[in-house]
């Protein structure tokens, strides 16, 4: 982990801890190294609650209620999956805010509709939802290690957005 990376999982701790929220995470492509990253800090315990490694379709629909039809008609890599990745990983660790990270980190698995470094990384909390798509150029390790920034950069920026509505009121800006 570059101490780019660390200095982000440490700021968005910092930022969670602040506004009181918890988070979670479910990875498939990343297989855990999110997780491992925000645990790096020191007192993330305050603020992670845990994550799932959902490599396998399997474990998705059942711990983590991705729908049969998604996988099905959209496959485990799209934008749908992932929300629903957050939404129930969410769920099932009483959280505020749930990641997910979903993708095809290579060198192999690719194909023409969804090539090597597809990922899809989607951030939900109460009345927020996003995922976001990246081709990802580099290696396995460096799909992954993209992703993983990505999914930080993503949290950072909701986290920055509810705590600029916290201190700017309606008819003081």
């Amino acid at each position: 982990m570059s101490n780019e990376t660390y200095y982000l999982a440490e700021r968005v701790g910092h930022m969670l801890r602040s506004a009181g929220l918890t988070l979670s995470v479910a990875e498939s492509c990343t297989g855990g190294l999110l997780g491992g990253v925000l645990t790096e800090v020191p007192g993330s315990s305050d603020y992670f609650a845990g994550g799932v490694i959902a490599y396998a379709d399997a474990v998705k629909t059942r711990l983590l209620d991705v729908r049969p039809e998604t996988l099905a008609t959209l496959g485990a890599v799209s934008a749908e999956c992932a929300i629903e990745m957050a939404r129930g990983v969410r769920r099932a660790a009483g959280t505020s805010v749930g990641l997910s990270v979903t993708g095809v980190a290579g060198p192999g698995g690719g194909t023409p509709d969804k090539p090597v470094g597809l990922t899809y990384i989607a951030l939900v909390a109460p009345d927020y939802e996003r995922a976001e798509k990246r081709v990802w150029p580099g290696d396995r390790p460096g799909n992954r290690e993209a992703s993983i920034v990505l999914a930080l950069q993503m949290l950072f920026a909701y986290l920055a957005e509810l705590e600029l509505a916290r201190t700017v009121r309606p008819g003081t800006a």
